[in-house]
C-alpha cells in the first residue's frame, strides 16, 4: 500500500481550489454565478508592462536558466520601489530575494526556519496557507486571536501568555505571521502596532514574516514592518505585484530582508526552483517604476465596487466597518444564520452568487464573510439584484 507522508496529515486540500471547482460544474448546468469570492483581479496591468513581455519575449537569448537570485534589473527595481513608497532602504544585491509569487516565500521561509519540535504563532482570522505551511514543516502552528473590537490588531498579553505556554516544544515558538493590511478583515496595520511586534520579537527570540501585498489597494499610506528601526534584525517581509500591479498570473513576488536571512532561504529555494523567465522579471522591473497615477486609477475602480459591495452587504443585512483596506470586504452575519457557511450555501444555492464563508480563515471568522472587489461594477450590481429577488 501507497500512504500519503505524515507532512500531509491534517493539511487538505485548500479550500478555493475544491469550491472553484463545484462552481465550474454549476455553470455547466446555467447557473452562471457570480464569484465574490477569489481575490484574482480581473483588470489588465498597464500596457506598458505588457509591452515590455512581448518585446523582451521576441529575443533569442533570453530563453535560458536565470540566476537563482533573480536578474540584477529586477532586484534594483525593488530596491528603489521600496525607497519611494515605504522609506525604507534595501541592499539590491543582498536584502532582496525575487520569488515565483510570495505565496511561494511563506513555504521557504517554514521549511528554512521551522521543524518538528518547533510552534509558530498564527493569525484567527488569517490566510489558511500560514498554518498550512507550518504543518508541512513539520511545526505546529499556535493561534493567537485577532478580534474586532481591538480592530484586529494583535493582543500582546495573549502573545506572552503563548509564549509561557509553549513549554511542551523543545525549540518553543520561532515563528510569527502576521499580515497588514490584514486579510480577510481589511485592517490597516499602525507604527504602534509594529513597534509592538518588533519589541516582542527581539525580546522572544522570534521570526517574524511579515505579509505585506495589500498595501497599494484602497490605502492611502502604505506601509512596511522593515521601515521600523532594528526591524531587519527580526523580520522577513514578503511583498508581490498580483495585487498591487494586476499580476497575479503572472506570479512575481518578493522577500526582503538582512543579507543572512536572505542567504538562508536561499539555501531553500534555489533547490525548489531555477529562476523566473527573464522577460517576466523585466517586465515586472516596468511596473515596478510607475508612477502614483496608476495605483489611483487602479483603486478609483476598486473605490465605486466597493461602495456597490457595502450595498449588497446592506442587503444581506450583514454588518461591516467602512474603514476596510485591500480588495475585500469583511462583514458579520445576521444572528438568524448559524455560520457564515450557511449564509454562503443560501446565496450560492438559491441566488447564483458566491461569497467566502469566514470560517474558512480560522475559527474567529465563522461569524463573518468575506466579499471579494475582483468583479465589474456590473456584476456586483447583479448580484444585488439576484439577492433582493
Amino acid at each position: 500500500m501507497i500512504n500519503i507522508a505524515e507532512r500531509l496529515q491534517g493539511v487538505g486540500e485548500y479550500y478555493f481550489s475544491k469550491k472553484l471547482r463545484e462552481i465550474e460544474e454549476l455553470n455547466k448546468q446555467g447557473r452562471n454565478v457570480i464569484n465574490l469570492g477569489v481575490g484574482s483581479p480581473d483588470q489588465a496591468p498597464h500596457p506598458d508592462v505588457i509591452r515590455t513581455l512581448q518585446e523582451e519575449s521576441a529575443k533569442p537569448n533570453v530563453h535560458a536558466y536565470q540566476s537563482y537570485k533573480g536578474s540584477p534589473i529586477l532586484r534594483d527595481a525593488f530596491a528603489r520601489w521600496y525607497q519611494q513608497w515605504y522609506g525604507v532602504q534595501l541592499d539590491a544585491a543582498s536584502e532582496i530575494l525575487p520569488l515565483i509569487g510570495s505565496k511561494e516565500g511563506i513555504m521557504h521561509i517554514c521549511m528554512t526556519y521551522f521543524e518538528k519540535g518547533t510552534a509558530v504563532l498564527v493569525p484567527n482570522p488569517g490566510y489558511p496557507t500560514y498554518a498550512s505551511a507550518v504543518k508541512l514543516s513539520g511545526a505546529t502552528p499556535l493561534y493567537y486571536d485577532l478580534k474586532e473590537e481591538n480592530k484586529y490588531q494583535p493582543d500582546f498579553n495573549q502573545l506572552e501568555n503563548l509564549i509561557r505556554e509553549a513549554s511542551k516544544f523543545p525549540q518553543g515558538i520561532k515563528g510569527l505571521f502576521v499580515n497588514y493590511p490584514h486579510m480577510p478583515t481589511g485592517q490597516r496595520g499602525s507604527k504602534e502596532t509594529f513597534w509592538q511586534l518588533i519589541a516582542f520579537a527581539r525580546n522572544h527570540d522570534i521570526l517574524i514574516c511579515h505579509d505585506n501585498p495589500y498595501s497599494f489597494i484602497l490605502n492611502d499610506e502604505p506601509l512596511s514592518l522593515l521601515s521600523v528601526e532594528g526591524a531587519k534584525d527580526v523580520v522577513l517581509e514578503l511583498n508581490s505585484l498580483s495585487k498591487s500591479h494586476n499580476m497575479a498570473g503572472w506570479r512575481v513576488g518578493v522577500l526582503c530582508g538582512a543579507k543572512e536571512r536572505i542567504d538562508e532561504v536561499l539555501r531553500f529555494k534555489s533547490n525548489m526552483d531555477s529562476g523566473m523567465f527573464l522577460p517576466v522579471q523585466l517586465a515586472a522591473a516596468k511596473a515596478l517604476s510607475l508612477d502614483k497615477s496608476w495605483y489611483e486609477k487602479v483603486n478609483d475602480v476598486y473605490r465605486r465596487r466597493r461602495e456597490k459591495a457595502y450595498e449588497l452587504l446592506d442587503v444581506l443585512e450583514c454588518d461591516s466597518s467602512r474603514d476596510q483596506s485591500g480588495m475585500f470586504l469583511w462583514a458579520k452575519v445576521p444572528a438568524r444564520f448559524k455560520d457564515a457557511y450557511e449564509l454562503s450555501d443560501e446565496v450560492l444555492y438559491n441566488k447564483n452568487v458566491f461569497i467566502t464563508p469566514g470560517g474558512i480563515f480560522g475559527s474567529a471568522g465563522e461569524k463573518y464573510v468575506r466579499v471579494s472587489l475582483c468583479a465589474t461594477e456590473e456584476r456586483i450590481v447583479e448580484a444585488i439584484l439576484r439577492v433582493r429577488n
